[in-house]
């Protein structure tokens, strides 16, 4: 709503820490090493973004004085709001929405469907941004190092898409910003990674518990107020399918097999579960971006069919409330 202000705007990952997780339990690694060139291009697209955001803004001029001045003067106009009105150090409300920031109405009556889209480029804040692009440089070079800039991009958009459609079913009166549901598809495709590429794997159980507690620590910090958890669960469920899909490894021993002599049985390239993990995955991911879609499309609130589920983006306590 273009009256609210980044404080109360449900922004996407603005408190979780930057994570890490190093797939070093690997047995055989005779893959080719890609350079990682589209992550760092992403980060500084965000930027980018984010300066011409500010320009937009132009606080020392639009600022009406309401909530204070503006604050770091010296940048002209790219100085940022006052702290009271966006505590982040950033635009406000307004500007992100005017840029495309996801608002439900402007997206289901307005038909600005591009905002699904738009609204992964854009922060709320300074703090905001750094705390996205760095988990973003830590977790997805890796990932394109292994897997190119193809698969891992395409897990990166996806994933965004799946985080903004959730959070848009379910947030209707808060307009939401961030690249946190793209990053927590990310997350998502390296657990599932982990789990269809088993078998090439030692210390399973360590991966597995570390990642685990990684995941877990970054969807509990969803729970905050004024923090878009429903953006960070569907990016998150949007990557773990994707992972199935676009991540697979041969078995471990496929590639010494390939030279052996003719008449030697071939080990396969990849295993029986590895091939019903991608099939299951592609249709749950088809089922649930088009069932997502057309409730979103057609207007609907999820909150009508889940009477609970506002509890995975902000749990009410003696400390703050979750009205908005």
């Amino acid at each position: 709503m273009a009256s609210e202000d980044p404080e109360r705007a449900k922004s996407r990952g603005k408190t979780y820490p930057p994570t890490y997780y190093s797939p070093s339990y690997m047995v055989e690694s005779a893959e080719t090493m890609w350079t990682s060139w589209l992550v760092p291009m992403i980060v500084v697209a965000n930027v980018g973004m984010f300066i011409a955001i500010m320009y937009v803004n132009d606080c020392p001029k639009k600022n009406l004085g309401f909530e204070g001045a503006c604050v770091a003067k010296f940048l002209g106009r790219l100085s940022f709001q006052p702290l009271r009105e966006n505590p982040l150090f950033g635009p406000s409300s307004s500007t992100l929405e005017k840029l495309g920031a996801l608002e439900w109405n402007k997206l289901v009556h307005g038909h600005q469907g591009w905002r699904l889209i738009s609204c992964i480029w854009l922060h709320a804040g300074v703090i905001h941004l750094l705390a996205n692009m760095l988990s973003l440089v830590f977790i997805g070079i890796r990932l394109e190092q292994q897997f190119g800039f193809v698969r891992v991009g395409a897990i990166y958009l996806m994933s965004g898409v799946g985080g903004s459609t959730l959070s848009c079913l379910f947030i209707q009166r808060s307009i939401s910003v961030g690249a946190s549901g793209a990053l927590f598809g990310l997350l998502g495709a390296m657990l599932s990674e982990l789990l269809t590429n088993w078998t090439i794997y030692t210390n399973k159980a360590a991966a597995l518990f570390t990642l685990v507690i990684i995941i877990v620590i970054n969807l509990a910090v969803g729970i905050l107020p004024h923090v878009d958890n429903f953006a960070h669960i569907g990016g998150f469920l949007t990557g773990f399918l994707l992972g199935f899909i676009f991540l697979l490894r041969p078995q471990f021993g496929w590639l010494e097999s390939r030279n052996l002599p003719a008449d030697a049985r071939a080990k396969s390239k990849y295993t029986v579960y590895q091939y019903v993990f991608w099939v299951v995955a592609l249709v749950l991911l088809i089922i649930g971006f088009t069932v997502g879609l057309v409730m979103l499309f057609r207007g609907e609130n999820a909150n009508d069919r889940c009477s609970w589920c506002h509890y995975l983006s902000c749990v009410p306590t003696s400390r703050w409330n979750c009205n908005n």
